[in-house]
């Protein structure tokens, strides 16, 4: 069954790493929430699976729309799709938006997932990030959140910050320990070129953390996550109980979804399409009804080269057979040495048909991808 995202392209301020779209102006958010309920409207037969297994408030800052707001855009869904039982239903979050009362209201719209944007317990990487919250506001998020009744919470963490050390992200872990999400999503910083950092990267007031020191950051992330009974079932992304992100987990498995917002990809399984990232333009045309997107439409290389970009960073595998089935592409044939030479190195084991990466190999996932693509 095929997910829906949302976009909400606000935020209260920009962190000094962000490249996605968004704005810091939240006087129009009324008006572009009526003309997201006119674009679920218009794409309600995008998808030709209309039951959906999820759906995703993401952004941009999605905890940043009122009650109302929210109840009108998940009343336009449900009223165009049928969102199927037990569907997970996700709402990305600052600690700062997470009182007990908008808390306890989220819950009643049947929200069932919070995904709670963290990034570090510690202040002064806060600070470093421009992160709108502090230290204490992230801790009680969690505890307010679970007093609400939520028991599905993700947090996102980050780490390889440049000038902090490996014993706040030792902390930072801890304290993740201690409050037991059921998910937790863990980046390595990456320095974009159009942002506050990479304009600081440009002028030499800012150097990236190097290879060797990331790679160490992330064992230890690794390690002390499975020491704790959490799974890593994607390169970033790690689980206990069993709890994958349902939505996240369809882009990995090349399921249909459909996107709503500035900005918002979809793909129904043989192309994507791409709403124009940017906000009044994004308005104008769906008061004129119509939807701002480009197409672009998939040729079997380009589709056989993103499932093996995304599959091979899960825990499911990229399934060779599929891989032939929809591109005619012979992976094994076309990179038979390769692949030899990385299973002797251990980066890389087949299993029913499917390729997986090792523990080793997860470090090396880009590299290795590129390696297998269909050129």
């Amino acid at each position: 069954m095929p997910g829906l995202y949302i976009h909400i392209p606000f935020c209260r301020q920009a962190c000094y790493y962000c490249d996605f779209h968004f704005s810091t102006n939240l006087s129009y958010r009324e008006e572009m929430v009526q003309a997201m309920i006119r674009e679920i409207n218009l794409q309600s037969s995008y998808l030709q699976d209309n039951t959906l297994q999820s759906v995703y408030f993401g952004g941009g800052t999605p905890s940043i729309l009122d009650i109302p707001q929210l109840e009108d855009l998940l009343h336009e869904i449900s009223s165009n799709f049928h969102i199927s039982e037990g569907a997970e239903i996700t709402l990305e979050a600052n600690p700062d938006d997470l009182s007990i009362e908008k808390l306890n209201s989220l819950k009643a719209l049947d929200i069932n997932r919070l995904s709670i944007g963290i990034q570090s317990f510690d202040d002064r990487a806060l600070q470093f990030l421009h992160r709108v919250h502090n230290a204490r506001e992230a801790m009680e998020s969690l505890d307010k959140a679970r007093h609400a009744g939520f028991d599905n919470i993700s947090i996102d963490l980050m780490f390889s910050l440049p000038g902090f050390s490996t014993d706040m992200l030792k902390k930072d872990l801890r304290r993740a320990m201690h409050l037991r999400p059921e998910h937790i999503s863990i980046y390595n910083l990456t320095i974009e070129e159009k942002t506050v950092f990479g304009n600081w990267q440009k002028k030499g007031k800012l150097t990236a953390t190097n290879d060797d020191d990331s790679a160490r950051q992330f064992e230890l992330i690794i390690s002390t996550l499975e020491d704790h009974g959490y799974e890593q079932y994607e390169i970033s992304n790690f689980c206990r109980n069993g709890r994958y992100a349902v939505h996240n987990s369809s882009y990995w498995k090349n399921v249909s979804y459909l996107g709503i917002g500035p900005g918002a990809h979809s793909y129904d399984g043989k192309n994507r399409q791409h709403n124009v990232a940017n906000n009044h333009l994004y308005m104008k045309a769906l008061a004129r009804g119509s939807v701002p997107f480009t197409m672009e439409k998939f040729d079997k290389k380009s589709w056989a080269n993103d499932y093996i970009l995304t599959s091979l960073r899960t825990k499911w595998g990229c399934d060779l057979k599929v891989l032939h089935e929809f591109s005619g592409y012979k992976l094994i044939k076309s990179h038979e040495k390769e692949i030899e030479k990385m299973q002797a190195e251990r980066l890389l084991y087949s299993e029913d048909n499917k390729l997986f990466l090792t523990r080793k190999g997860r470090f090396l996932a880009d590299s290795i991808t590129a390696a297998l693509f269909w050129v």
